[in-house]
Order: structure tokens, then sequence, then C-alpha cells
């Protein structure tokens, strides 16, 4: 049996054909090569593994029980080695998989910095992805996204490095008929025992952000109340109808109030609140990586521009 170990993977792919088609002309057809030459492969095929794999006769072609027990692993090696001439190809052009939980939008900001590191690296496939805010780390976490934007604070933060690209007021977003909405600017204070949208639980750190949890115990002392939530959103529209429906209040940071003020919602700067910054993430041990650093200079590149 020593033989069989120079099978090609070609050899296999011609009885792959010949076993689903039962038919050597159409098997020659479909691989784009002639009949005899396909016979002789596959009697080659044979001579190597030393066994019949079909049988020829008037009635046509069948598969032998060698033959039928020879398919379904021929059929994993070539899909096997499919797989890995796309691997192949995906490492030498290179993939950058970037993840988002909210579109940056900021003025072109994605578009500007595609430009940029595609100039830089012409090769490599730019991949977006789109993430739940369950996973306030847009990817990173779980090795979906080899780059992302997200909010800080992250989860586990030490895990990761960072280039803040836009620090804005948070505001607070409220249904236009809200008693409060009729003032100019709010003071935190007068927020408090209002009920709140909240970001799902598994946002950690980030659900306690946007609540503005050290804001409330700075204003509450050791025993400051919990925030009321009144729903739970895990993305922008949810975030919109939650509001309209007069579910809760939230606060959105400057740049994502454009998503969420459509009819019926207003936002209003409020007094007393640190600011959101918005950053694009990166494991700290990809830092070497050259298209995760070709995608952090560009972003600092057009960061810095704005």
């Amino acid at each position: 049996m020593g033989m069989t170990t120079d099978v090609h993977v070609r050899e296999l792919r011609y009885f792959a054909a010949v076993a689903e088609e039962l038919h050597f002309t159409r098997a020659a057809e479909r691989l784009y090569v002639s009949q005899p030459a396909l016979s002789k492969q596959i009697r080659a095929l044979e001579r190597q593994l030393g066994a019949e794999l079909f049988r020829r006769d008037r009635q046509g072609v069948t598969l032998t029980e060698a033959g039928t027990a020879l398919l379904p692993h021929a059929r994993r090696v070539l899909a096997d080695w499919t797989e890995g001439a796309a691997a192949v190809e995906a490492a030498r052009r290179g993939t950058l998989v970037v993840g988002m939980s909210t579109s940056p939008g900021r003025g072109g900001l994605l578009p500007a910095i595609r430009s940029r590191f595609t100039a830089a690296h012409p090769e490599a496939v730019l991949r977006l992805r789109q993430m739940t805010w369950e996973d306030p780390t847009a990817g990173l976490s779980d090795g979906t996204a080899d780059v992302a934007y997200v909010w800080l604070p992250l989860p586990d933060a030490d895990r990761y490095a960072w280039t803040v690209l836009a620090e804005e007021p948070r505001l607070v977003a409220l249904p236009e008929t809200h008693p409060l909405a009729a003032r100019g600017e709010i003071d935190f204070a007068d927020l408090t025992d209002e009920p709140f949208l909240a970001l799902p639980p598994e946002a950690g750190v980030l659900r306690d952000f946007w609540l503005a949890l050290d804001e409330r115990r700075a204003l509450g002392g050791p025993d400051a109340r919990p925030p009321r939530v009144g729903a739970e959103i895990s993305g922008t529209e949810e975030t919109y109808e939650a509001l309209v429906a007069g579910l809760g209040i939230c606060f959105v940071a400057t740049g994502n109030a454009p998503l969420i003020t459509l009819g019926g919602v207003v936002t209003r700067p409020v007094r007393g609140l640190a600011p959101s910054r918005y950053a694009l993430a990166r494991r700290r041990e990809d830092e070497g990586r050259t298209l995760v650093r070709g995608y952090v200079e560009a972003c600092r590149r057009v960061a810095a521009r704005t």
C-alpha cells in the first residue's frame, strides 16, 4: 500500500466527478479534459489503490464497493484542499477584519481611513463586520475582528491597545414631549430618578458608563441609588423606538445624536457628565502584525487631520 501516498488531488477530483456523473463523457466535459485522458487517470488511480473503483458495462458506469468506500474521503480531501488554497490566497493578500457596533460616521472617517490604508496595502482585503452591543469589544475578545471601533472603557482593558478618534460630550436623548426637553441644558442631578435605557448586561463596564454610574456615585455618596432601567437596547433602531415609546431616556455621544434624533426625539447638553471616547482598538498581542499596524497608522493620520 506504500504507493497510495502518491495519489494526487487531481486524481481524486477526477474520481469524484465520475462518481457523481456515473458517465465518463459527461464527467470529462465537466472537468474540461478529454474522455481518454480521464479514463487513463482513473485506471492509474485504480492501479495505485489496487482496487477497481468503477464497474463499466453496457448498462453504464456504477461504483464498486471500493469506489463507494473511497467517495466520502475523496470529497473531504477535496473540500479541505479548496479551503487550504483559499487560506493561502487570504494569507498572500492579507485580510483584515474591522469590527464595529455603530458606524463611525463622523465626517466620513471610515472611507478616509480605508483609502489611506488601501493606498499603503493595495493587496490587502478589508472586511467590515457589524457586531451587536452585547459585545463591547466589537469582536476583539473572541477573535472575530482584528481591529475594532469601540467605546471606552473596554472590559479586560489590559488586553487591548487603542487610539482615541473622538472625545465627545455625552448628550441626553429624550422624547420631545418630556418635561425636561423644554430646557436648553440639563443638570445631571435632575436626571438620576428617570428610567434609563441600558445596554445588555454582557456589555459590563460599558453599560455602567452609559448609565453614568461614576457620576451617580459622586453625586449620591456611598448610598447612591442604582439607576432605574426602563428597557434594554442592543442597537440604534431599538434605542429610537424605546425613546419614542417613552420607555426611558439615555445618554448618547454627540457624533451619534443624528442616528436617533429622528421625529419625536431631541438631545440636550448635560452639565456634570464626563465626555465619551470613541477609539480604534486592537489586541496587544497583534500590535506587531503588518496590516493591524497599517490600519492603526491610517487611523492616526486621519484623526490628526480632522
